[in-house]
């Protein structure tokens, strides 16, 4: 089973995540595509194995290449976040677009390919995601390239997604299919 969460900052994805997960197979995987990046960063990391502890998960800081990623067979694993992990591949340590003249196909292809990698090896995927772009703010080419490619990557996802629940305000509001 696949299922996507979405919804703004704040909105209580990761809280339901782990409660949804904590009802599905065991063993239970959390993979944190989260880079380390500063005392923001580090505060977030924090705060996120903080609220994990005595759940089960076993944590996998993964932060690219899903693909080659090797899972325990059967359970439930948990990947926070699609966003990060789109700018993980996107992105290097400064900033700057891997060769932005055909990164969003390539990236594009990576990171399905490795949902989908993923997916074969558990019984349940929960993809944590985030809702961008909603704003019409201006913002610069690297950053407009980066929310149309982790748009339509939400969309491939949620196409192969089983369910699909929008967080707002801490309530799950089912988009597609059911989980709970």
């Amino acid at each position: 089973m696949r299922i996507l969460l979405t919804g703004g900052a704040g909105s209580g994805k990761s809280a339901f995540a782990e409660s949804l997960a904590m009802t599905q197979a065991r063993p239970l995987s959390y993979i944190a595509a989260m880079k380390p990046y500063g005392e923001e960063g580090e505060r977030r990391i924090t705060r996120h194995r903080r609220l994990r502890a005595g759940k089960g998960f076993a944590t996998i800081e993964r932060y690219a290449d899903m693909d080659s990623l090797i899972l325990p067979t059967g359970g439930t694993a948990l990947l926070e976040c699609l966003c990060n992990l789109t700018a993980n591949e996107m992105f290097d340590d400064d900033g700057a677009e891997h060769d932005a003249s055909h990164n969003n196909d390539a990236v594009f292809e990576k990171i399905v390919r490795g949902q989908d990698a993923l997916a074969a090896q558990c019984s349940c995927l929960i993809q944590v995601t985030n809702e961008v772009g909603r704003d019409a703010a201006s913002y610069g080419d690297g950053t407009l390239r980066y929310i149309q490619l982790l748009g339509r990557i939400n969309r491939a996802l949620a196409a192969k997604a089983d369910a699909v629940y929008e967080l707002v305000c801490g309530i799950p509001i089912q988009l597609k299919g059911t989980v709970v």
